[in-house]
């Protein structure tokens, strides 16, 4: 019988050295199927740093510019972590260069920009995938099937999500993210996304009819949100509502509630260990005669890894890079999810502009 044939690991470029790149390099390091094997910065001297304190391999590529490694014939992938305003320019230079894209999110400053992203990808046959971690946790596929289990948990009704940390003066003065020029979309598209990913996750990712942006959104002088929410609503009415900032405590919470159970988690972006996880969930309780108590008690579940999910994206992200490269098509699913996404963070976002008024998606 004849040996099975082993893909090769997919060799990464890294293009920007940004604060969240530091944990992909890792997690591209410890994935079993890749490869970290360059990086780019427009200073070379920046990028050689970069490399040394991330504990880059000794043969990994320094690269003075982005060009440089785009035209490096032995990158199979790119991880692109720039601020939101280059992604449009450099993710299409990526595909146009046959490398792969694992992008930072949000993905785009708006669905326009998504969609030309996109469409480079399609025709150049390269797969895309956002960056977002914690869809990739094994945690996740347990929720799954809890949300799932027509007798646990019934049919959803509600969801609530909330993403927020406090920023120190530095932040709010210099980050990126609150600058109109760099990360427009400041909280919504930082935060929110994650918000918006974990609502569509619930409900299937089938959109909603409608999205009202909640009142008294603020906004730093240059424009950029720093802390909003809004509310979805489907026609068989089921309800989201989420809340995005960066000037309050550190939240990072699911509420899912159905017609027999309730999914709780209070970490759902960054887990609070790397390796464990876990999720609490009640179905059909109540609280007992004397109204003293719940019965049932809620169960606490804990899932166990051995590798922690921003691995686990990486790793999947190269099977299917390794897939394309033995022939298969690329996975279109993940470019949906991310489109559907990028959606509905531009309509809370026209709502705010438009005074707050009920908008109809339009996919």
């Amino acid at each position: 019988m004849a040996a099975e044939t082993q893909t090769p690991p997919i060799h990464f470029g890294i293009i920007g050295c940004a604060d969240i790149a530091r944990k992909v390099s890792r997690a591209i390091s410890l994935a079993p199927n890749a490869v970290l094997s360059a990086v780019a910065s427009r200073s070379i001297e920046k990028a050689s740093l970069f490399a040394k304190a991330n504990k880059f391999p000794p043969e990994a590529k320094i690269y003075g510019s982005y060009e440089a490694l785009l035209d490096d014939p032995d990158i199979d992938a790119v991880y692109l972590p720039l601020p939101t305003s280059l992604h449009v320019k450099w993710a299409v230079v990526v595909a146009q260069k046959k490398k792969h894209l694992l992008m930072e999110k949000p993905v785009a400053l708006n669905v326009a920009e998504f969609d030309v992203i996109v469409k480079a990808c399609e025709e150049n046959g390269v797969q895309f995938m956002d960056g977002t971690m914690w869809v990739h946790n094994l945690r996740t596929a347990k929720m799954r099937e809890f949300l799932s289990d027509s007798e646990r948990f019934g049919q959803l009704r509600a969801i609530h999500s909330c993403f927020s940390f406090a920023g120190d003066p530095d932040f709010l003065k210099n980050d990126i993210r609150v600058k109109p020029d760099l990360d427009g979309l400041g909280a919504l598209g930082d935060a929110g996304w994650y918000c918006v990913r974990s609502i569509l996750w619930a409900n299937d990712y089938e959109l909603p009819k409608t999205v009202v942006a909640l009142h008294g959104p603020v906004l730093n002088e240059a424009g950029v949100v720093l802390s909003c929410g809004a509310s979805l609503h489907w026609d068989d009415g089921r309800l989201a509502t989420f809340f995005c900032s960066f000037l309050s405590n550190l939240t990072m919470d699911i509420t899912a509630i159905g017609t027999k159970g309730t999914l709780n988690l209070h970490d759902f972006i960054i887990p609070f260990q790397d390796k464990e996880a876990s999720f609490i969930v009640n179905s059909k309780c109540f609280f007992n005669e004397l109204v003293t108590s719940w019965e049932p008690i809620p169960s606490e579940h804990t899932v166990t890894t051995d590798i922690p999910q921003e691995v686990c994206m990486v790793r999947e992200f190269s099977r299917l890079v390794g897939d394309v490269k033995n022939g298969s098509k690329p996975e279109s699913k993940w470019p949906i999810i991310s489109r559907k996404t990028q959606l509905i963070l531009d309509t809370v976002k026209m709502s705010i502009e438009k005074g707050f008024v009920p908008i109809e998606i339009k996919s």
